[in-house]
């Protein structure tokens, strides 16, 4: 899965940034499938932010957006993570991603350090997160199995009584 833009680049869009195509609320609901209704709600808890408004309030999104966009879609279709995880899951790509750009910026050696630092806590913080995930899920297929095999053992000793009773 690829990294999107983190959210709070916003303020700070370079100049080619600012000449990529501006999708206002309805463009971007309609190009991802999802309603306008669900982006605001997602603005709300801190999984999406628009690239700008204008003076009206109307949002715009940018390409780098609609990319997040189909980023959570992805891990809530594919993986079946919850926005609370999606969360995580997106904090923790964000802090890495500061952390490459100031890799990038040649920022000082100190800064790098600290955001390295947020970037390995908040990736064993997800990891963490996915861990229980897989235990819930494993058990959870450990109780299919074991059904399944009562089911079959049922299943056996029907047959076996209605042997016993054609005969």
């Amino acid at each position: 899965m690829t990294v999107s833009r983190p959210a709070e680049r916003v303020e700070a869009l370079d100049v080619a940034a600012q000449e990529e195509p501006r999708l206002r609320i309805g463009e971007m609901a309609k190009q991802t499938g999802l309603t306008a209704r669900t982006l605001r709600y997602w603005e709300e808890i801190g999984l999406l932010k628009p690239c700008a408004h204008r003076g009206s309030g109307e949002r715009l999104y940018s390409l780098a957006e609609r990319e997040r966009v189909t980023h959570i879609r992805e891990l809530q279709d594919l993986l079946g993570l919850t926005l609370a995880e999606i969360h995580d899951v997106l904090a923790s790509e964000d802090t890495l991603e500061r952390a490459r750009r100031a890799a990038r910026a040649d920022a000082p050696t100190p800064k790098r350090l600290r955001l390295l630092a947020d970037a390995i806590d908040a990736n064993g913080r997800l990891v963490e997160r996915i861990n229980e995930r897989l235990a819930r899920i494993t058990e959870f297929r450990d109780e299919c199995v074991d059904r399944g095999e009562r089911m079959r053992a049922r299943r056996v000793e029907l047959q076996a009584e209605e042997r016993r009773a054609s005969r």
